[in-house]
């Protein structure tokens, strides 16, 4: 009889519908609120996503999950979960972060990656916490490279890591190890179960530093074992992360999902059908790649754009953080009557004012003929120089889409990143006022760690008489610190009302228990 691996999870909520995701042991029919869809298989595993329709604005349906008719969760004695539709248009409450070790059982591994603040948000919410509207997760939701001790102990039973890549993932099955190890402990079930998702990749969700630049690239694609770590990280991502990220209606408009669904109707395995995929995805052509991972989502008077840093790179004609047809996309996609639009980028745009420069001048350097070029890109690899500040001119023409944004009428403009392992928040102004405040909005990580010899380097970032040595490589966007930066286990919360915001930052201690932090205005007049 057929039982659940992992799941439900939440996934798109709008005002009328909703998605559930959830991963079974074995091909069955999966019922969740009286609607039902059929598994479907990818190497091996079952998984199936169900549409809700037909909901009310602003309703809560409580809902379990039936495989074959057998009730599976929640399981006895547990609450269970609901879908809350969205309902005012004026009002949101979404929680982000970035960065997530899973939790672990080794003394020495979990002191070192201390209190995990997501758990320790969900531990609130299980308690009867306020429930947001939303929850962004901005990428390394698993380290493929940094696996757990629990992990690489399971890896290494299963075949050599003698040989490369080691403990590091290698195939979809050690993925869907990663998803589990990472989603299946009670309280993070429960939390996925009753709040919306919205996700996007990084590096470690690959690999570190996946996609830094063209010499990155060719180096790892020498190696007898990255084609297949890359593709199943891009087929895992699908299946786990992507899937749950489009609306209904681009589920039903979508040929990959029509494709994986019409192998599963035949009782087949859409692995074949996804691998194709992810190597489309992969390939990049006339400055573009095969698939565009970037989507958008409207929750009421915000708009929410989740834009792809990692796979959309293109590398080899030119060099841009995403291709001209993506940003296109994205621009397109950042106009429209709304009171706040949100930029999910798993990496800042904004970082503090010596580091921006620092990679902006490392980039310049890294096109040098002969050994200063050969060292730079060295540098650059070592020392992840790959954030926005090192694509400058897709950095400045993002400033262009926000600055225009903030021009038609919104009353905020915010980018959401994490990655830096430190939080902040940053105010931006432009060479002409707009209408609009501008912010970068920092939160990393929920759970995993910084050396403390690294923090006075991130503070010294934000050094005036530093950057200004620098002053040849500053941007045309102006910044200001305005809080942070923060250090530790950390999840953020962003509140709107109307055409007001805050941000909250909460810092998790050596107990279960946050710490909020000073939250800071985003509608007030900005400072003199």
């Amino acid at each position: 009889m057929p039982d659940l691996v992992l799941g439900p999870l939440l996934r798109h909520v709008d005002a009328v519908s909703a998605t559930v995701w959830v991963e079974t042991d074995a091909p069955c029919d999966v019922a969740v609120a009286g609607r039902v869809s059929p598994t479907f298989t990818v190497a091996g595993h079952h998984y199936a996503l169900v549409v809700l329709d037909g909901l009310e604005p602003g309703s809560v349906t409580s809902y379990d999950v039936r495989l074959d008719g057998v009730t599976r969760w929640p399981r006895e004695g547990a609450d269970a979960p609901s879908v809350r539709t969205l309902g005012r248009q004026d009002e949101l409450h979404l929680v982000f972060g970035s960065c997530r070790m899973p939790e672990s059982r080794d003394p020495a591994e979990s002191a070192s990656w201390g209190t995990d603040a997501l758990a320790a948000y969900a531990a609130r919410l299980t308690g009867g916490g306020e429930r947001p509207d939303l929850l962004v997760l901005l990428g390394d939701q698993v380290y493929a490279d940094e696996t757990s001790k629990a992990t690489g102990e399971w890896i290494a039973a299963r075949r050599d890591v003698s040989v490369p890549p080691g403990k590091e993932v290698a195939g979809y099955a050690e993925y869907a190890r990663l998803y589990h190890e990472s989603w299946a402990t009670p309280a993070i079930r429960y939390l996925l179960s009753t709040v919306p998702t919205a996700m996007i990749f990084d590096d470690h969700d690959v690999r570190d530093d996946w996609n830094t630049s063209l010499a990155w690239r060719e180096a790892i694609e020498a190696t007898a074992w990255w084609a297949e770590r890359e593709e199943a990280a891009l087929v895992s991502y699908w299946v786990y992360q992507h899937l749950g990220n489009l609306s209904p209606a681009e589920l039903a408009a979508d040929d990959t999902v029509k494709a994986v669904m019409h192998a599963g109707r035949d009782g087949g395995d859409a692995h074949g059908v996804l691998r194709e995929f992810a190597r489309a995805a992969i390939r990049e052509a006339d400055g573009a790649k095969g698939t565009r991972w970037s989507y958008r989502r409207d929750l009421g008077r915000t708009r929410l754009i989740m834009t792809d840093t990692r796979s959309g790179r293109i590398l080899r004609e030119g060099r841009a953080m995403v291709g001209d047809g993506e940003f296109a996309w994205l621009e397109a996609n950042a106009e429209g009557d709304v009171d706040h639009l949100l930029i999910g980028s798993s990496l800042p745009w904004l970082l503090p004012h010596v580091i921006d420069r620092v990679q902006a001048m490392n980039e310049a350097a890294c096109r040098r003929p002969g050994w200063r070029g050969r060292f730079a890109e060295r540098l650059r690899q070592a020392a992840d120089l790959e954030h926005w500040a090192a694509f400058r001119a897709s950095s400045e023409r993002l400033a262009r889409l926000i600055r225009g944004a903030a021009e038609r009428g919104a009353a905020t403009v915010s980018v959401l990143s994490g990655d830096v392992h430190h939080g902040y928040v940053a105010e931006a102004f432009f060479d002409r006022p707009v209408g609009a405040r501008v912010f970068q909005l920092v939160c990393s990580p929920l759970h995993n760690r910084v050396p403390r010899w690294l923090r006075p380097f991130f503070r010294a970032g934000w050094w005036h008489p530093l950057a200004a040595a620098l002053w040849r490589w500053r941007s045309s966007v102006r910044w200001r610190r305005l809080a942070g930066p923060y250090f530790g286990n950390m999840v953020a919360t962003l509140r709107i009302s109307g055409r007001r915001a805050e941000v909250t930052v909460e810092l998790a201690g050596s107990g279960p228990v946050l710490r909020p932090l000073p939250a800071v205005s985003m509608s007030a007049p900005p400072p003199p």
